[in-house]
């Protein structure tokens, strides 16, 4: 069970400048894994963020200054694909975590700092990829907010489904549309009812969701289920997720089967794992704690099973980058808005016995909050909360949006914020929207 150490020290500081930066998403204390290549090269390996630079595990580990287990899991943890270390384990994980914490803290011998020195690279002078090979992607819907707030326009009878609140509630997405932050969204065309009729054009509701994934670790057989405690230790790590949506594709074929084509276009991931360990500070009490089937229970879960992470979507537009506008800042949400946690997800997808292999990845579904402004997506933003019909909102350049446009950009940030304890970020996840392929 992984337990608060050394490496979550708030007085600890690195060598590396950059790191001690209080804007910064990568100080000593997260060292998120990762995978990159130089930019020019195809040598793709894995790496870990501190500061502004990238601890290029392979040159670490060619300077022998790791030993003994440390030295084997950095072996898995700079492959190409993080598969087979997040398969080791939190332990593995951990125990590399821990030696690499001394090597960058600032009371490492200066002769050592000097080598290691010589094994980062400016992030400006990668290419990020993906971190591991999905062989599985599940969206959960567990926001109660989100899910009656649409509800009301889509089902005004019944908004929130009977079932949300009895068992976690998703779909099974598409693994091999999931590509790493900066890849642009090409407007798809779908089958959607225009002025009455059926036609197969571009896309004219294209949405963005905001989101917090997690990566599977240590997975299960077939046929083998998980307690929520098991669940737990399952989660290597988290990141970013926007699962772009076509809301008219989308609204067409959702009955009675779900989400197809409307949402297996693009999902857009930031790029770097922040491990459990990592997360461990801002971990806190479930939003929902309450009576479950077993494998949704445990007083594990109701006292610490939640993160506290603050979420932001920002919108840029041709226009407002042309007059060089600040991002516009269109969701300020939490992850605490779900009603489940991610163990309970991952609990919940295993119940039956469904196999969950390593790499896989699971996103909470869109976060929203009670408050308009929390609301995680266009489609919410844009419902008018007096007669519940959709409206255009504006931005501070003075455009207005009800779906996204050919040169939108979204840009979605998370922070982890306790008082005592380093802030750390996820890095963030950026997809612009560019005109449709014909």
């Amino acid at each position: 069970m992984l337990r608060l150490n050394r490496t979550h020290d708030a007085t600890a500081r690195s060598w590396l400048a950059s790191a001690n930066d209080a804007a910064t998403d990568f100080p000593l204390q997260n060292l998120p894994h990762g995978v990159f290549r130089n930019v020019g090269h195809e040598n793709a390996r894995g790496g870990l963020a501190i500061g502004d630079s990238v601890l290029d595990l392979r040159a670490l580990i060619q300077s022998e200054l790791l030993y003994g287990e440390a030295l084997m899991y950095a072996e898995k943890a700079a492959l190409p694909a993080l598969n087979d270390f997040l398969a080791l384990g939190h332990i593995a994980a951990s125990t590399l975590r821990s030696a690499i914490f001394d090597l960058l803290r600032d009371n490492a011998p200066a002769d050592l700092q000097e080598r290691v020195r010589t094994c980062l690279i400016p992030m400006a002078d990668i290419k990020l990829l993906l971190p591991v090979r999905v062989g599985g992607f599940t969206d959960f819907f567990t926001s109660e907010h989100h899910a009656t707030r649409a509800g009301r326009i889509s089902r005004p009878e019944n908004p929130l489904p009977q079932a949300f609140l009895q068992m976690p509630m998703a779909y099974n997405g598409r693994a091999s549309s999931i590509r790493t932050s900066g890849t642009p969204l090409k407007r798809p065309k779908g089958i959607f009812v225009k002025d009455g009729e059926y036609v197969y054009e571009p896309s004219l509701c294209l949405d963005y969701e905001l989101e917090v994934g997690f990566f599977v670790g240590q997975g299960n057989a077939l046929g083998e289920t998980l307690s929520l405690d098991e669940a737990e230790q399952r989660i290597s790590g988290c990141c970013l997720v926007n699962d772009w949506s076509t809301r008219d594709i989308q609204r067409a074929e959702i009955f009675p089967l779900g989400p197809f084509l409307g949402k297996s276009t693009l999902t857009s991931i930031s790029p770097w794992i922040v491990t459990a360990e990592a997360l461990l500070p801002f971990r806190t009490q479930a939003a929902a704690p309450g009576r479950y089937p077993a494998h949704l229970s445990s007083k594990r879960n109701d006292s610490s099973g939640a993160l506290d992470l603050t979420l932001t979507a920002l919108m840029t537009t041709k226009k407002s980058r042309a007059e060089k506008h600040k991002p516009a800042v269109l969701t300020s949400t939490n992850l605490l808005n779900c009603h489940w946690t991610l163990a309970q997800m991952l609990a919940h997808h295993a119940s039956n016995g469904c196999a969950i292999e390593p790499g896989d990845l699971m996103a909470s579904g869109t976060t929203s909050g009670p408050e308009q402004h929390s609301a995680a997506c266009l489609y919410e933003l844009c419902i008018d909360p007096q007669r519940q019909v959709l409206r255009a909102i504006s931005l501070p350049n003075g455009e207005s949006r009800m779906w996204l446009e050919d040169g939108d950009e979204i840009i979605l940030r998370a922070r982890a914020q306790r008082e005592g304890f380093v802030s750390i970020g996820f890095g963030e996840c950026v997809g612009r929207v560019e005109p449709c392929a014909e």
